[in-house]
């Protein structure tokens, strides 16, 4: 299973995707250091930010807690297809999914 990373220089990265991980630690395991994720996916920053691409047919991600919304209107890159990739949990219905690395926050 995979994903395809876009870093902010337009870089696509294949990124093989382990299930039951957050698609934050999928992205960091293979190495793409733009996304920085400090606070390691405790929810309290948004340098884990991404913008959802594009998901396979028929998949759906998880809802946006409270507190992901309110980090994410603290960006002032907000588009209506931002996430916060700690907050997404890899499985086999996301496999294909593409995402792009936020600007930095």
């Amino acid at each position: 299973m995979h994903i395809t990373v876009r870093t902010r220089d337009g870089d696509a990265h294949p990124v093989e995707a382990r299930t039951g991980l957050s698609l934050m630690q999928n992205i960091r395991n293979a190495g793409v250091d733009e996304l920085e994720a400090i606070c390691g996916g405790s929810l309290s920053c948004a340098t884990c930010h991404v913008y959802v691409d594009s998901l396979p047919p028929g998949a759906e991600l998880s809802p946006m807690s409270q507190d992901e919304e309110e980090l994410l209107d603290a960006c002032d890159d907000l588009t209506e297809n931002s996430r916060l990739s700690c907050q997404l949990v890899f499985g086999p219905a996301l496999d294909g999914m593409r995402v792009t690395i936020a600007p930095e926050y």
